[in-house]
C-alpha cells in the first residue's frame, strides 16, 4: 500500500475515494525511561528511550490507519497528517494519531 503525505502519487491516477481513515496509538511511558530521559536532560543530549518509545508508536499508528484503509478496499493513503499529544496526569502518557484519505488508484 502507498501512503504519502501529499495530495496525489505521481504516475498515478485516484479512480475511487473510500473515506478518512485513523490510527490512533496511547502509549505509557514507565519509570526507567523517565528516569533515562531525566539523566539525558541532565547532562544534555538526546533521550533514546523517547525517541525510541515515539518512532515505535509513530510506526504502530500509521499501520493501523493502513489496515483501516486496506479493510474499505483502498490500495493507497493520501494526504497523511501525523500528530502527537501528551496526556495523563503526569504527562507520561504519549498519543499519536495518523489519518489520511483512503483511495483506490491504478
Amino acid at each position: 500500500m502507498i501512503i504519502t503525505t501529499t495530495p496525489t502519487i505521481e504516475g498515478k491516477k485516484i479512480i475511487a475515494y473510500k473515506g478518512i481513515v485513523f490510527g490512533e496509538v496511547i502509549s505509557g511511558v514507565n519509570f526507567i525511561k523517565d528516569f533515562a530521559a531525566g539523566l539525558s536532560n541532565f547532562f544534555g543530549g538526546r533521550s533514546g528511550s523517547y525517541e525510541g518509545e515515539l518512532i515505535e508508536a509513530r510506526e504502530a499508528a500509521l499501520r493501523e490507519m493502513e489496515k483501516r484503509a486496506a479493510s474499505l478496499g483502498a490500495n493507497a493513503v493520501v494526504g497523511i497528517d501525523v500528530d502527537y499529544e501528551v496526556l495523563g496526569q503526569g504527562g507520561n502518557m504519549l498519543m499519536v494519531t495518523a489519518s489520511g484519505t483512503a483511495v483506490v488508484v491504478e
